[in-house]
């Protein structure tokens, strides 16, 4: 009974893996376009960009239409949406193509997460724990992207980027396989009418901070292995090596973040987690050579820890616009850190890597402020679901 009950959650979890891979090998791809095609550090940082923009412009867009009609079959088309982008970024060596290329893969997965943030709620309850694993999912999908990346297109270089698709075809699968399970009854991630006020001010509040860690995570994402190579003489290998940590603390940051603010509460949870960034950029940026591996770690921690909360903190704020909740706290939030990235990296091309990431201490220590004075919302009671008829045996 409890693995059927699980099994929307876990197909969920698995499907949202194979499709941030595609958030993650964006950023991973940089530096192979700077040093296969020659790039600026501002041009490279248009591509991500360019992932970013339309992904954060329609992901309130599709919020706002899961909230009013469930939409199912956009889990599986938008995870192939999202892989075919990125599949065709290193075919040709045309600027705007892969522009174009990479935009269509950021459409793709803001079109994936609302539905599959809502499903996964419903899926998982009101439980902190069960969101952090599907949180997990998309962390793991994060951190596979430089090492996936990295064997690709280091082997066969950009040419080879059609590879990339492989986890897209996977992961539309195990959403269409999610799917039916949901229509079968096991775990329903039908949206249910749901009690309580809209909080928007809070959520507002909720949304600057996530802005602000947004704009650090993806400037680190974008930069960390070019600045990591510079800082250690260690090449290619740390640049992935720095990457990877950044991404890989994300499995275990979000599943302590669900633990943690089982006990300690989770705006609590989400506040100590922006100090902790703060001080673990500064390492980042001001320590030299190998230690920046050790605060490249702690950073990913500070980053991680208050992701799923974010989620659940956001929908319990807007109890009545789940899916719109869910577009701004998983996807807008995340990919607007993209549109900070050609300032990140014009400054660079200006002055030095190390001056253009400086700016990024002070962001977590902002994003603090903002969170000052919020209190825990009370998680939404669904109405009543009227139980489902047991399938008739044929």
């Amino acid at each position: 009974m409890s693995t059927n009950r699980n099994r929307p959650l876990t197909l969920l979890s698995l499907g949202h893996a194979c499709v941030d891979v595609y958030q993650g090998a964006v950023a991973a791809l940089v530096p192979f376009f700077v040093s296969e095609r020659a790039y600026t550090y501002a041009a490279a940082s248009g591509i991500v960009l360019a992932a970013s923009l339309l992904s954060s412009v329609v992901q309130p867009l599709f919020g706002a239409l899961t909230d009013r009609w469930p939409m199912p079959w956009l889990l599986p088309l938008s995870a192939l949406t999202g892989g075919t982008g990125v599949a065709l970024c290193g075919v040709g060596g045309s600027y705007t193509l892969t522009l174009a290329a990479v935009a269509v893969s950021g459409i793709g997965v803001a079109a994936y997460h609302p539905e599959a943030a809502r499903a996964a709620r419903a899926a998982s309850g009101s439980g902190n724990t069960g969101m952090g694993w599907f949180s997990l999912g998309g962390n793991v999908g994060f951190a596979a992207a430089p090492l996936l990346v990295a064997a690709v297109v280091a082997t066969g270089g950009l040419r080879a980027s059609p590879l990339l698709v492989v986890p897209a075809l996977v992961g539309a699968a195990l959403c269409a396989a999610a799917v039916r399970s949901s229509r079968n009854g096991v775990g329903t991630a039908r949206t249910t009418k749901a009690s309580g006020t809209d909080d928007w001010p809070s959520f507002l509040r909720l949304t600057g901070a996530i802005v602000c860690r947004s704009i650090v995570f993806v400037g680190l994402s974008a930069f960390i292995s070019l600045y990591v190579r510079q800082r250690t003489g260690g090449g290619e290998v740390a640049g992935t090596a720095a990457l990877f940590v950044l991404y890989g603390g994300g499995a275990l940051g979000t599943v302590a973040g669900g633990r943690l603010a089982d006990r300690y509460g989770r705006v609590a949870v989400v506040r100590r987690s922006y100090v902790v960034t703060v001080l673990a950029v500064a390492g980042v940026v001001l320590v030299p050579g190998p230690a920046v591996f050790l605060f490249v770690a702690l950073a990913s921690a500070g980053l991680y820890v208050p992701f799923s909360l974010h989620v659940t903190l956001g929908q319990d704020y807007l109890p009545r616009r789940v899916g719109t909740a869910s577009g701004v706290t998983l996807g807008l939030t995340v990919s607007v850190g993209g549109l900070a990235t050609p300032g990140i990296g014009a400054l660079a091309d200006a002055t030095s890597l190390q001056t253009a990431l400086l700016p990024l201490i002070a962001l977590p220590a902002l994003g603090r402020l903002l969170l000052a004075g919020l209190r825990e919302p009370a998680s939404p009671t669904p109405a009543p679901v009227a139980p489902r008829r047991p399938a008739t045996q044929v």
